[in-house]
């Protein structure tokens, strides 16, 4: 099973007006860095500051009347539960998002804000979802989850057909991988309209679920790690049945980046390119800075999101070890 371009498409037309069509623009700090054209997808100016937006929204307009009344639940590192609220918000649905002690306070504060319920369990997103599963079965709530749904896929690729038609020459699309809706969505619409087009993952070098699972070449669970991208973070489901083999087909590549290389790319979109973004949409510009990645054409990175909490902003914009999330040696 697998999420088509044709879907990725009709998801445009359900979502038209409920997100952002968020700018790509030409960075020459880093474009005279590769020698090559390097575009920057500003996504993290969505309306919810994340990607999300657009998974959760299409999700969203595609279930029953009947499945809107009972409501909507997920579990979420932060920036799926605050889309999702949104969009149930939107609706005039109830949503009840479910997340582990290591989201940051920032991000539930804004999932407050719309007027969700949290529910705090575990440390790790699969304890979080046992309580999904748990109110799914005992209080009859619909299921969203954050990126194993086609209609979540095809949402977050409708960001892959903004790139397709903003860069028509692209050679490589860097994707922050975490569960792998954002890389399945975006390398589906790419691939669909540029098929020689490179889809490289990136995400952090500690508890990187995909990147684990892909080397295995089967779902597996990973310990969850603190880290500078929380977004990231996160398991992808023993019984994963879309974003695994989405991401085995279609990426090119993953990358692996240290704590200090996605501060890096904070620290450079701040500095150079005077955008704030979380450690999550830094990866793309981390994995240029440290040469992991070399285009040989136009390449676009794609800024996921931008809700980071200030305090750890400036503190990795200053330099101070050790980072929000990281353990203290």
């Amino acid at each position: 099973m697998t999420v088509t371009l044709r879907e990725i498409k009709a998801a445009r037309e359900r979502i038209a007006g409920k997100v952002e069509q968020t700018p790509c623009v030409v960075s020459p700090s880093l474009s005279q860095l590769c020698g090559a054209p390097v575009h920057l997808k500003l996504e993290h100016r969505q309306t919810t500051g994340s990607f999300k937006l657009r998974g959760a929204s299409n999700a969203v307009a595609t279930l029953s009347d009947d499945e809107k009344r009972r409501g909507v639940v997920a579990a979420s590192t932060g920036n799926h539960g605050r889309a999702l609220a949104h969009a149930a918000r939107l609706e005039g649905i109830s949503a009840t998002i479910c997340m582990s002690r290591l989201v940051p306070r920032n991000k539930l504060d804004e999932i407050e804000r719309l007027s969700a319920s949290i529910r705090i369990v575990g440390d790790s997103q699969d304890d979080a979802q046992v309580e999904v599963e748990r109110l799914v079965a005992d209080e009859g709530m619909t299921r969203v989850p954050p990126f194993d749904h086609a209609g979540v896929i095809a949402g977050q690729g409708t960001l892959g057909l903004e790139i397709g038609e903003q860069v028509p020459d692209l050679d490589t699309v860097l994707v922050p991988l975490s569960g792998g809706g954002l890389a399945a969505g975006v390398a589906a619409a790419v691939k669909g309209m540029h098929p020689r087009a490179k889809i490289i993952g990136v995400t952090m070098a500690q508890g990187a679920a995909m990147k684990a699972s892909l080397d295995a070449g089967r779902p597996v669970q990973v310990r969850e790690e603190p880290t500078l991208a929380d977004s990231l973070g996160g398991g992808i489901g023993l019984d994963n049945s879309l974003t695994f083999a989405m991401c085995r087909d279609l990426l090119d590549d993953v990358v692996l980046l240290s704590e200090d290389e996605i501060a890096a790319g904070v620290v450079h979109a701040y500095e150079q390119e005077r955008e704030i973004v979380e450690g999550a949409g830094a990866v793309g510009i981390g994995a240029l800075l440290a040469g992991k990645v070399k285009p040989a054409g136009p390449i676009v990175l794609i800024l996921s999101g931008r809700n980071i909490d200030m305090s750890v902003h400036r503190r990795v914009v200053c330099g101070q070890r050790p980072f929000a999330g990281e353990r203290a040696a």
